[in-house]
């Protein structure tokens, strides 16, 4: 059976645009098995050190502190920058004493605000867990902090240096708010952190 030219070259192209839509399909099945990229529920990690009570009763020597700090991504994100600046980054935290005083670990609730594009404030709020001691003690190097958990409040202003990382200047503050009746005269850290955003 002879088969005209006619003929032969609609067969080709038939034959060559099922190929093209066959790959097609092909690339988008496989595609469709591709594992699902992962949500990112890291927003940042903070990394610093501080003085621990630089204003301390009693005349005694500051002591040092290793903080860290993980910052989650926000629960849910808002149509316009000014409303996404009244969500906040669930976070938690720790600080770490050199000398064996005070250390705590807080989790809590953090805003920050771009004042530029490279500076921004932010402010903290939560509750803290530590290792200090209830009362005063003429012999303990640890502050009387009464109950546990306290209340923790931050401030920081900040730079970012580029797309990932940052710095800032962090004031924190630990205290019971006048909710427990044992001796609180609260906790003030200042210090210095340096930032990576996912």
């Amino acid at each position: 059976m002879r088969i005209s030219p006619a003929i032969g070259l609609s067969l080709l192209v038939l034959i060559v645009g099922s190929t093209g839509v066959l790959g097609s399909d092909f690339k988008r099945q496989a595609n469709s098995f591709q594992a699902p990229s992962q949500p990112n529920f890291l927003s940042e990690f903070r990394f610093g050190l501080s003085a621990q009570d630089p204003w301390g009763a009693g005349g005694r020597d500051s002591s040092a502190n290793l903080t860290g700090e993980i910052l989650f991504a926000k629960p849910f994100t808002a149509s316009d920058l000014f409303t996404s600046y009244f969500i906040p980054r669930p976070h938690v935290g720790g600080s770490l004493n050199f000398d064996d005083r005070t250390s705590f670990a807080y989790a809590g609730l953090s805003w920050t605000i771009d004042v530029t594009p490279n500076v921004f404030v932010e402010g903290s709020f939560g509750g803290a867990i530590h290792n200090g001691k209830e009362s005063s003690h003429p012999l303990s190097d640890r502050q009387a902090l009464s109950c546990s958990p306290l209340f923790r409040e931050s401030g920081s202003v900040g730079v970012r240096l580029s797309a990932n990382w940052s710095v800032m200047a962090t004031i924190e503050h630990l205290s019971d708010g006048g909710t427990c009746s044992d001796e609180n005269r609260g906790l003030t850290n200042v210090g210095a952190r340096v930032g990576y955003s996912f």
